[in-house]
């Protein structure tokens, strides 16, 4: 399972409290894999110089079809600044017919207290999953 990390090289005040956003993606097809990888590195490179990024990791898993990022921020704005910004904003609309399922989920916790957890947000992940299934269900 390949997987990416980054660390932002400007310190953040430890007294900060980041904004987290974790997500996973699973395509429809084996056949839209090396597309949805592509365009999240481009993706990715985008994320390494925007301002606020604290942290990021991606992980793939092609033959499951799924992917999965977790970043941290120096705030809401930030995060949302990234999102509407080329070529991320592009990416979303190209990449959305493709989409099986997305999930995403957001969190707040002290700087000091990074790096990541993938395993909390796994289980953040799952329960938002949950709640999103239910969700529509009524």
């Amino acid at each position: 399972m390949p997987k990416l990390s980054w660390a932002s090289r400007n310190p953040v005040p430890t007294t900060t409290r980041a904004y987290v956003m974790a997500s996973r993606f699973e395509v429809k097809s084996l056949s839209d894999v090396p597309r949805f990888f592509v365009r999240a590195l481009a993706a990715w490179s985008q994320l390494k110089k925007s301002p606020g990024a604290v942290e990021a990791s991606l992980i793939a898993e092609p033959f499951k079809r799924t992917f999965w990022t977790l970043s941290a921020w120096e705030s809401r704005e930030a995060v949302y600044a990234y999102a509407r910004a080329e070529p991320h904003r592009g990416i979303m609309s190209e990449l959305r017919p493709t989409m099986k399922t997305s999930v995403f989920t957001f969190w707040e916790l002290p700087v000091a207290e990074l790096p990541l957890d993938w395993t909390d947000a796994g289980k953040r992940l799952e329960a938002q999953l949950q709640a999103d299934t239910a969700k529509k269900a009524d």
